[in-house]
């Protein structure tokens, strides 16, 4: 009876022992899915701050635009390093000011949401859209102004059109930054549109 007794004492506590074991492990699980899920809190917290801090510092050059060019309004300075291009971009749109630099043709005011058409003639002025034609895919230029700043793009589409085709003037960017380019080619047979996107 005694042995009996003994017995079922050991496999209670045996019992006990596994039960606590299991009690302990589990509890220590939590505790580690919670430091996980406190770690992964932290760190998606960081990473929302840092790019909420990159998004603030993205527009914080400014530079003060000339407000006249040839007698022409300014609304914005325009550079494309790969083709070695600084110009102005005029507000008026005619074929008199096409002749003084390029202009702005189309869309929203510089560097607001839309898409900005600027229209160039393809001279070899130092000024104009003559070399457009070497830009690729991934090259970018910046557009500067006095009201928003210096916003940077990357050309995501080159491609000729018609002179009758207008579908590069979409003002439809979901609520994006971008600048169409506008020049002929050689023959003025075609017109060659370059589309940037805000980097």
């Amino acid at each position: 009876m005694k042995s009996k007794i003994f017995n079922t004492i050991i496999v209670v506590s045996i019992l006990i022992v596994i039960v606590g074991v299991m009690i302990i492990q589990y509890q220590e699980k939590i505790l580690l899915d919670h430091k996980e899920i406190e770690s992964a809190k932290y760190m998606i917290k960081n990473l929302s701050a840092l790019y909420n801090k990159e998004e603030e510092n993205k527009i914080i050059v400014k530079e003060n635009i000339i407000e006249k060019y040839k007698d022409y309004e300014v609304v914005a300075k325009l550079e494309i390093p790969k083709i070695k291009l600084e110009t102005y971009v005029l507000k008026e749109f005619s074929n008199k000011s096409l002749e003084a630099s390029v202009v702005k043709f189309w869309g929203p005011e510089p560097n607001d949401i839309g898409n900005l058409c600027i229209a160039g003639h393809n001279f070899k002025n130092k000024n104009m859209f003559h070399d457009l034609k070497k830009l690729s895919i991934g090259d970018r230029f910046v557009i500067s102004d006095n009201n928003v700043g210096r916003i940077e793009y990357e050309v995501y589409e080159f491609y000729r059109v018609s002179p009758n085709d207008v579908s590069c003037l979409s003002q439809e960017t979901n609520g994006k930054r971008e600048v169409t380019l506008i020049t002929c080619t050689n023959d003025s047979k075609k017109r060659i549109i370059v589309k940037g996107k805000e980097v």
